[in-house]
């Protein structure tokens, strides 16, 4: 792999006496898209919230860049560059499309290139252009989707966590959104990805992990997870 821009060791993470995460490792390149995957209760969301700073590990560190970001507050990490589209995507619903976008600049990252971040979003887009005074609320499914993703790229991230951003979409809208996830990776964002279908999850990343309760227990490119015969019977039902 090439440099790590993300970089988590021996990470351990505790609800009261139940462990969620037990000595996890992993490394994210920069310019790379990795998965995550596992099945549901695995750890791949609260590993998540971890690196988001949303919830604090018990041991281990986390580094983004040359930054120590282990047990920093959520405001601080999203600052430093790292951004997350999270599961169920938690617009605001009763703004428009465009107070929503202006939420995701208020970083101060953010700010001085809000303008141009939103004409951005509205090019890649364009759906959320024709809706941008419409309610969040009554927007479809997938479009809250594109709003999700849109409002995190107005904070100017270089690192973006995926957090199962296919759960509930109609199967052309999972399509959509995969390809929108391809397209800002080849303009150089760095993606973290975790999402229910593991076997488009592992064509279209470069590394992966595979997490059972909480602990790493296999890793390697995309494509030979994709055909080992263990993930394939695990996961993909071969």
């Amino acid at each position: 792999m090439s440099e790590a821009l993300l970089a988590v060791r021996d990470l351990e993470l505790y609800y009261g006496d139940a462990q969620a995460l037990a000595g996890v490792t992993l490394e994210v390149a920069r310019g790379e898209i990795v998965a995550i995957v596992g099945a549901n209760g695995a750890g791949k969301t609260s590993l998540i919230r971890t690196i988001a700073g949303i919830e604090r590990p018990r041991t281990g560190t986390i580094r983004f860049g040359d930054n120590a970001i282990t047990g920093l507050e959520p405001h601080r990490i999203c600052d430093l560059g790292i951004g997350q589209v999270a599961e169920g995507r938690q617009l605001f619903p009763t703004l428009s499309v465009e107070e929503n976008l202006d939420m995701g600049a208020m970083l101060p990252r953010a700010r001085s290139g809000a303008r141009a971040a939103r004409a951005e979003v509205y090019a890649l887009f364009p759906r959320l252009a024709e809706r941008k005074r419409q309610l969040a609320g009554t927007l479809s499914g997938g479009e809250q989707q594109m709003l999700a993703i849109g409002r995190c790229l107005m904070g100017r991230p270089q690192l973006i966590m995926f957090d199962e951003p296919s759960l509930g979409l109609a199967p052309t809208v999972v399509q959509e959104v995969l390809h929108t996830i391809r397209a800002l990776n080849g303009k150089g964002l760095t993606v973290l990805l975790v999402e229910q279908n593991v076997a488009v999850s592992l064509k279209i990343s470069q590394h992966a992990y595979v997490l059972e309760n909480g602990r790493v227990v296999m890793s390697g490119s995309g494509d030979a997870l994709l055909h080992d015969d263990r993930v394939r019977q695990a996961y993909l039902g071969l």
